[in-house]
């Protein structure tokens, strides 16, 4: 071992700084370089943080369309054939955009059909499907096949989300869309008589932006005569409101209140159950039971715990002498009534559920127990339209007053263009919206003045006094004919029964008047 003096390290010259800290030792010149890296490197990464933070994240989805914060949907209002992420709408969406790029800048006036289009029930998404479909097959018609009447007309699709969660910004938007270049001038769809479409409604009248609903039916979501009843101006309709619809069930079935029950949501804010018990109520004056009460979810399609609910009401109703059971609730619960009292202990009895045109729904339902409909059973409601309503055949007269088949033959070669595959339209959801399309497009072109291209605004909120008599739409669900307030008069009122594989058969056409209006359609004084 070499000899070494103590404390002496080897290869180190006497003095001078350990290796590992002699190279840590940096002249002047590389101090500067280095701070001046290191700066760089720190500016670098603070600018990358601060772009992180200030840059607002990308949520769009389509040209007005975008995920609301703390949503995954697509909300807002588009036309270029954005389906919203739902595969069912990319073939009509396709469609209306392909239609929409064929317009010249300054000949359309543009209608908005607002509905849930993200929606998950499936009940829900199959009448959003439908009701476009409809929409787009008139907006085809109107533009080609209308003896080049002006102006054109552009269709949109405005999505209010699940449950009409974002209602308000997408009615904003559409408030904002009345001037150039969108021109829009009536809104469609508002298809459920829900608080939250109230409250669209109501946003958009009070806008001056006129209002076509199709499929909603609650009495208070229409005007009427009186002071303080013209909540919603510029608000029209083309189904019959729920008092209409009871008074054609009553009339149709010639039900004994003695032999009657009404089974009732409690569920408060859901306009259409409020004003069907009302006018079921009104139909069953003298019925000697209470009615049957039952709770739904918030969110009327959820499944809940009702199911529990009617298991129990049915033994109740086997304690009566009802023979006809009045319901008043959404699909989802007269769903489960029914496979509820499909195996009720008094099998032996039988019973007619009546009901209003969420009964449409059940056709498509996949969870209706068909057997229940075996069980002595049998199911009605009062559709809003239906594919057999206007169509001749053997020992069925078709009315003379009140539709067409012409109308309906009319339709029937639209809707074909809205699909590769056959629409259905059992539920009647179809020929609604085709109706409340037409509806729409009459009022714009009636407004619209010989030497302009399109209407002002406020011109087309005034035009429905004026859909009546000889200035009536004839419609594919019947013929429309407004009051002085833009409800429809007299409207044909299809009774459907749900037959025994699940579809739903056609029975007869029923009037709230109890008779089709006259040749005329001129509605009588009121108040």
């Amino acid at each position: 071992m070499p000899d070494r003096a103590p404390g002496r390290v080897p290869g180190r010259i006497p003095g001078s700084l350990p290796g590992r800290l002699r190279r840590r030792v940096r002249t002047p010149r590389q101090k500067l370089v280095a701070s001046l890296a290191t700066a760089a490197v720190v500016i670098g990464l603070g600018g990358y943080g601060i772009a992180r933070l200030t840059t607002p994240e990308d949520r769009s989805c389509a040209a007005g369309v975008e995920r609301p914060e703390g949503s995954s949907e697509c909300v807002g209002v588009n036309g270029d054939g954005h389906d919203f992420g739902i595969a069912e709408l990319t073939e009509v969406a396709g469609a209306i955009g392909r239609e929409n790029a064929t317009l010249k800048p300054d000949e359309y006036a543009t209608v908005a059909v607002l509905l849930p289009l993200t929606s998950p029930d499936g009940g829900m998404r199959t009448k959003v499907l439908h009701e476009v479909q409809g929409a787009y097959a008139y907006q085809y018609r109107a533009n080609h096949e209308s003896n080049s009447q002006t102006p054109k007309i552009r269709l949109v699709l405005a999505n209010t989300g699940r449950g009409n969660a974002h209602w308000q910004a997408t009615t904003r938007q559409l408030a904002s869309m009345t001037g150039a270049p969108d021109r829009l001038r009536v809104v469609s769809g508002v298809a459920t008589s829900s608080t939250a479409m109230r409250e669209a409604v109501t946003a958009l009248t009070q806008g001056g932006i006129a209002v076509v609903g199709t499929t909603i039916t609650a009495d208070d979501i229409a005007n009427g005569p009186g002071a303080g009843n013209n909540r919603y101006p510029g608000l029209a309709r083309v189904s019959p409101t729920n008092s209409d619809e009871a008074k054609a069930l009553a009339h149709f079935g010639r039900v004994n209140a003695a032999k009657a029950l009404l089974v009732q949501d409690t569920r408060s804010g859901d306009h259409y159950t409020d004003t069907l018990k009302s006018a079921f109520a009104a139909s069953l004056k003298g019925a000697p039971y209470e009615p049957q009460l039952f709770t739904s979810p918030p969110d009327p399609t959820d499944e809940g715990t009702t199911a529990n609910t009617f298991r129990q009401i049915t033994h109740l109703i086997c304690d009566t002498r009802a023979e006809t059971v009045f319901f008043a609730g959404r699909h989802t619960q007269l769903r489960q009534f029914i496979n509820a009292l499909g195996s009720r202990g008094c099998t032996d009895r039988a019973f007619t559920i009546l009901t209003g045109d969420e009964g449409s729904y059940l056709g498509a339902d996949k969870q209706l127990d068909r057997n229940a409909l075996k069980a002595k059973l049998t199911v009605r409601y009062a559709a809003l339209a239906h594919p057999d309503a206007w169509k001749p055949a053997p020992g069925r007269t078709v009315p003379a007053t009140g539709g067409s088949v012409v109308a309906y033959t009319t339709f029937e070669t639209d809707i074909a263009r809205a699909s590769k595959k056959p629409v259905a339209l059992a539920d009647g959801q179809a020929i609604v919206a085709y109706d409340a399309m037409a509806t729409a497009v009459h009022a714009i072109r009636q407004a619209t003045p010989l030497d302009a291209r399109y209407p002002e605004l406020s011109d087309v909120v005034t035009q429905w006094p004026q859909v009546k008599g000889s200035l009536r739409v004839q419609g594919a669900s019947g013929w429309i004919c407004l009051d002085n307030y833009g409800n429809p008069y007299n409207k044909a009122v299809p009774i459907v029964e749900l037959a025994l594989d699940g579809s739903q058969r056609f029975v007869q056409i029923a009037w709230p008047e109890k008779n089709p209006p006259s040749t005329s359609c001129l509605p009588p004084k009121r108040g």
